[in-house]
């Protein structure tokens, strides 16, 4: 089985407010890319759950054996994932959709797990640095 470890961050200015998402991709323990999108204006939770699709949607598109890869996926909101785990009902009607497109991108791998990371971690950090940089460039 090959093994994709991937970190996610979403980042908004204001809620909601210029907003951005990027991920971290490890295929097997070397890195396989990084991304950041610019959403415009969107909300915090907006911006967690499109890195996730983001990641995923790459994954899908780029590896040809995804459906042989073992996924864990770490991002910093405990909303995201306590949602994708199934352990938090999606009550707003504006994530219901992203969640969905969330659950059909993972159902897509042979297994995943979603798991928390405090927003101090290296991973998580890095990430949310080039969403920063992202939003200073465009001018938010």
């Amino acid at each position: 089985m090959v093994r994709i470890v991937i970190y996610t961050d979403g980042a908004a200015r204001g809620n909601p407010g210029p907003s951005a998402s990027g991920y971290d991709i490890y295929r097997d323990g070397a890195e396989a890319t990084r991304g950041v999108k610019y959403n415009g204006m969107a909300t915090n939770n907006f911006a967690e759950y499109n890195a996730v699709i983001l990641a995923l949607g790459w994954c899908i598109r780029n590896m040809k054996d995804h459906g042989k890869c073992d996924v864990e996926l770490y991002s910093d909101s405990e909303l995201v994932v306590k949602q994708l785990n199934g352990r938090y009902k999606v009550k707003s009607a504006a994530m219901k959709p992203l969640h969905f497109e969330a659950e059909s991108l993972a159902s897509r791998f042979g297994s995943i797990e979603f798991r928390n990371l405090p927003r101090e971690d290296q991973h998580i950090k890095e990430v949310d640095a080039r969403l920063n940089r992202l939003l200073d460039r465009i001018g938010h």
